[in-house]
């Protein structure tokens, strides 16, 4: 059997910005009918190890929180060259983490884009020639990839704009973690729309 579709969240430390994506994607497909923590594994990861087994920024989990995700349970992690393998869709917080997940892995380029690009892009893509939806995860699997390379075409070999990055929230105020939320959830909601053919 085919592994879920499989998505990473990557920023510089693993305790701000990627693991609020990590878990508002899910709570986004958790939203969604049907099953989808069956049919999609997401995770992340931070570029430096620094704050490797720490638990989530606290405004960063309270942000999570208050949007109705899951918080609970997470724990910073140093980015892998077998979690990028792993991966079906990369999506980094910046430009710069991008392009440091493509010194790894320069094979990830048509899968690996900075957050808001994708968000932006997947706007403009058009899905309708996108296998099917069905609630298992082997369709999910051919969809999710479907998706990622209509995106990728709909990139063109474009580079990300500067609006497309995530500010660092660490050691900002709750509202500035509130803006950072707003911007993440812009790009993960229609993305878990997408995927599961809602």
């Amino acid at each position: 059997m085919q592994p879920p579709f499989t998505v990473l969240h990557v920023c510089m430390g693993n305790i701000c910005r990627s693991p609020m994506a990590e878990r508002l994607l899910v709570h986004a497909l958790a939203e969604l009918p049907g099953e989808p923590a069956e049919l999609v594994h997401v995770h992340s990861a931070g570029t430096g190890g620094w704050h490797a087994g720490e638990e989530m920024n606290p405004p960063a989990a309270r942000e999570v929180t208050r949007r109705g995700a899951d918080a609970s349970g997470f724990l910073a992690r140093k980015l892998r060259g077998e979690h990028l393998d792993g991966s079906d869709l990369i999506l980094t917080a910046t430009a710069e983490q991008q392009q440091y997940v493509l010194a790894l892995r320069a094979d990830a380029a048509g899968r690996t884009f900075v957050l808001g690009e994708f968000g932006r892009l997947l706007d403009a893509t058009d899905l309708a020639g996108l296998p099917a939806f069905a609630a298992e995860p082997d369709a999910v699997y051919r969809r999710g990839v479907a998706l990622v390379e209509a995106v990728d075409a709909a990139r063109g070999g474009r580079q990300p704009q500067a609006q497309d990055d995530l500010d660092d929230p660490w050691g900002r105020g709750d509202a500035f973690f509130t803006r950072v939320g707003d911007e993440i959830d812009r790009a993960v909601r229609p993305f878990a729309s997408a995927l599961l053919g809602r």
